[in-house]
């Protein structure tokens, strides 16, 4: 089929041209998108304002020999409205949005979970669920996990003995006992260990009330947990 039709979240997007845009998304059920969207640029674009990055769309497409072409698109949620108010808000739904552009490898490969994460995660922090720092916390854990790497809060990630231990090793996978510790191994408090594994069960109950040493240490140890793996550096990270 030529045409298709999906909803999806713009990831980002680029100039191309004089008037149009390359614009990347997430869908539901192609994984990641890159199409053209023509004349978005000018005033008289019928749907430019609705593919601006945070947007969640139901976009109909033309499948090209390189690229997609937009063809429709009707605005289900523009988050950015909301996102865009806060500048806290707006920091950490860019460390999303720039997250999954780089957890989504391979371009039209459905990864429906990975979606439904993103949507959630954007749908709280626009809606200022929980505190914005706390659900860039979850939202790494989480999306890493579906990706196969999960994160140890508990049991040994070198040999699986029954935790609580007190060392933590972002290339072993997490906390370590005693006889796994590396060198260099990280010492984080008990509190900050526990509030990871209650945002990666998704378990919120007091987690806003932590205190700030608690919340910080935890958004430290996931971002470094995601940048190792990710193997590049989140950019918008240092905007947070």
């Amino acid at each position: 089929m030529k045409l298709y039709r999906d909803q999806g979240i713009v990831l980002r997007t680029h100039k191309l041209g004089e008037a149009d845009r390359i614009i990347t998304l997430l869908t539901r059920q192609h994984g990641k998108v890159r199409a053209v969207a023509k004349g978005v640029r000018r005033t008289t674009s019928r749907f430019g304002a609705r593919l601006e990055p945070f947007s969640h769309v139901d976009a109909q497409f033309y499948r090209g020999r390189t690229l997609d072409i937009v063809t429709q698109v009707e605005s289900v949620h523009a988050y950015g409205q909301e996102i865009v108010e806060d500048y806290e808000r707006y920091t950490g739904a860019t460390v999303l949005l720039e997250t999954a552009d780089r957890l989504a490898w391979d371009e039209g490969e459905s990864d429906v979970q990975q979606y439904l994460l993103l949507h959630g995660a954007l749908h709280s922090i626009a809606n200022n669920d929980h505190r914005p720092e706390l659900i860039v916390t979850a939202y790494l854990l989480r999306a890493l996990g579906l990706a196969g790497f999960e994160l140890s809060t508990r049991d040994c990630a070198s040999c699986g003995a029954i935790g609580p231990h007190d060392s933590f090793s972002i290339p072993a996978g997490g906390t370590v006992c005693l006889a796994c510790r590396p060198p260099g191994a990280a010492a984080p408090s008990r509190e900050s260990v526990l509030l990871l594994g209650s945002l990666m069960a998704g378990e919120w109950d007091g987690a806003d009330e932590e205190p700030p040493h608690v919340r910080d240490q935890a958004k430290s140890l996931a971002v470094a947990h995601a940048q190792w793996h990710l193997e590049h550096r989140i950019k918008s990270l240092s905007l947070l």
